[in-house]
């Protein structure tokens, strides 16, 4: 093993020593040592460079990751839209750009764009269940004109992994009559999921402001559904999540504020609590698959019944949320949610609602962009990526991710996003981070690594739907 001096060790921000971690009562650390795999360069035709002033920038854009071109190995894919939202970029992509592990374009179309405001619709995943891959995606028509915040000139397409070339588009009604601005607008994520039972996730959904829209692989609409609020800090979630929370083997829809069943319909509708900013479907009591919702820290059952209720007084402002197991000593999941805001403060709660341990992360531009990442393993506990850092929130304990320069970009827009993948070796993730305003993408992975006992690449939803920023 390598050396640990790496490690920087926090507890409740105090740096102690590896010998004090390792007194009783205190949790020595299980995270391994991180190293850099892999320095991937962007390939320099699909980026973009603007002058703004004295200042040059050369970026890709938004990322994402799958095995595009069929070979077993994953690949990239990096985005730019037009048209301003919020606090820049926008969510009309304009550029798609697909290359390898090791810099070999694959194919482009479109031209120029902006680093999008927020990671928007686009997704990579085989749709049709054909064995191939796709990229399924929100894209300009330039053929027609429409306000920055209307989507009347967007359409849907599905496009070949291998070779960007377009295999079906669409521009329904209830697309194209979307508009919006604000808080919740900005936030436009292609989730895929699987709302008709399917032997894979055949469908997807977006979220355009107030309105939810679900389509098929054919790209014809399922199904609508509305929201009744949409106000700063009274709104739905930024980005819902999907997952079968009844056993029935299709989707449901966590919106924060509602729990939509597989055909859009509500199993409940209920206002919280302010700043449902984060949610997410996944196991917590018992097995039990629940609704994880950040606004006053609420798990919910797919009746809306509150399973857990942490309330304002604790958690004012709920960020981000994430779920996992994080002890070694307890087997049952724990809630790690960012409870102030756009702060470094967090807590660990466990299934009973008891506060574990309240500490301070790492400050990030935004603090925001931590992801759970199993770094040793699906059976072990998970640890955290939080901007440059790994952490393992049982103990405090935190890591550097060597190498990883300090984020560049205008404003709180230069910040690391974080996708998990099995990339490199054996079973254990590898964390993939790039920074929407430059042109490198960095793959780290827990040492030691042996590459011989990797069998191929294997998309699941922790990619297809990784989670990114909130």
């Amino acid at each position: 093993m390598r050396s640990t001096l790496l490690f920087a060790l926090l507890f409740l921000g105090t740096a102690v020593s590896a010998d004090e971690a390792a007194q009783p009562g205190i949790p020595s650390s299980a995270l391994a040592e991180p190293i850099l795999y892999r320095r991937v360069e962007i390939p320099e035709p699909l980026l973009l460079r603007q002058t703004d002033g004295d200042e040059e920038r050369c970026f890709g854009g938004d990322l994402r990751v799958g095995d595009l071109n069929g070979d077993g190995q994953a690949d990239f894919l990096v985005y730019r839209s037009v048209d301003n939202a919020h606090d820049g970029g926008g969510m009309k992509p304009c550029f798609l750009g697909a290359f390898t592990m090791a810099g070999k374009v694959l194919w482009q179309v479109g031209i120029g764009g902006e680093q999008p405001c927020r990671p928007g619709p686009v997704a990579v995943h085989d749709i049709d269940g054909d064995g191939a891959c796709e990229v399924v995606c929100f894209f300009l028509d330039p053929g027609q004109e429409a306000p920055p915040a209307s989507m009347a000139n967007v359409v849907v397409q599905i496009r070949s992994g291998a070779t960007g070339e377009v295999e079906r588009r669409a521009q329904p009604a209830a697309l194209a009559a979307c508009s919006g601005q604000g808080p919740n607008w900005c936030h436009q994520r292609i989730l895929i999921a699987n709302f008709r039972g399917t032997d894979t996730p055949r469908d997807f959904v977006i979220k355009l402001g107030t309105v939810l829209i679900a389509f098929d692989q054919n790209l014809d609409v399922l199904w609508t559904y509305r929201s009744t609020w949409s106000a700063y800090a009274n709104c739905p979630a930024y980005i819902p999540a999907v997952g079968d929370i009844d056993g029935d083997g299709k989707d449901e829809v966590n919106g924060g504020y509602s729990l939509l069943r597989a055909d859009g319909t509500p199993y409940w509708e209920r206002k919280l609590g302010l700043h449902m900013d984060s949610v997410a479907i996944t196991e917590w009591d018992n097995g039990h698959v629940r609704a994880i919702c950040s606004g006053f820290g609420h798990v919910m059952d797919e009746r809306g019944k509150a399973v857990l209720s942490l309330g304002e007084e604790i958690v004012p402002h709920g960020q981000e949320v994430r779920v996992a197991r994080f002890s070694a000593e307890d087997p049952a999941p724990h809630m790690l949610i960012r409870y102030n805001a756009h702060t470094p403060e967090v807590i660990l709660v466990n299934t009973e609602g008891e506060t574990l341990r309240r500490f301070q992360l790492n400050p990030t531009p935004n603090n925001t962009g931590m992801e759970v990442i199993y770094w040793q393993g699906p059976g072990a506990p998970a640890a955290l990526v939080n901007g440059s850092m790994l952490w393992d929130p049982a103990t405090e304990t935190a890591a550097a991710l060597p190498g990883l320069p300090e984020p560049q970009g205008p404003h709180r827009s230069g910040w690391y996003h974080c996708i998990p993948a099995d990339i490199c070796g054996d079973p254990r993730e590898e964390a993939l981070l790039y920074n929407p305003w430059d042109r490198v993408v960095y793959v780290y992975t827990p040492a030691e690594l042996d590459e011989a006992a990797y069998t191929g690449y294997r998309p699941t939803p922790r990619q297809y739907n990784a989670r990114l920023m909130d």
